[in-house]
């Protein structure tokens, strides 16, 4: 038997590798990927990505030091 691996998928748009690259990320023992556009989004606010992100909306953003 073998185990079924979806295709990777931006976790915030889901483009895959075809239409832009993709960056693996592993958070709390599962691997997503996301794409290089929505990584500000994953660094700067990821509460934006509650629902598609376990436990997004918990999750600090960066510190800014502009």
């Amino acid at each position: 038997m073998t185990k079924y691996e979806p295709i990777p998928r931006c976790l915030a748009c889901e483009r895959d590798s075809d239409a832009t690259p993709l960056i693996p990320l592993e958070y709390r023992g599962e691997r997503t990927w996301i794409c290089p556009q929505h990584l500000p989004i994953l660094i700067h606010n990821p509460a934006q990505l509650a629902g598609k992100l376990a436990d997004a909306e918990n999750l600090r953003p960066a510190d800014h030091h502009d």
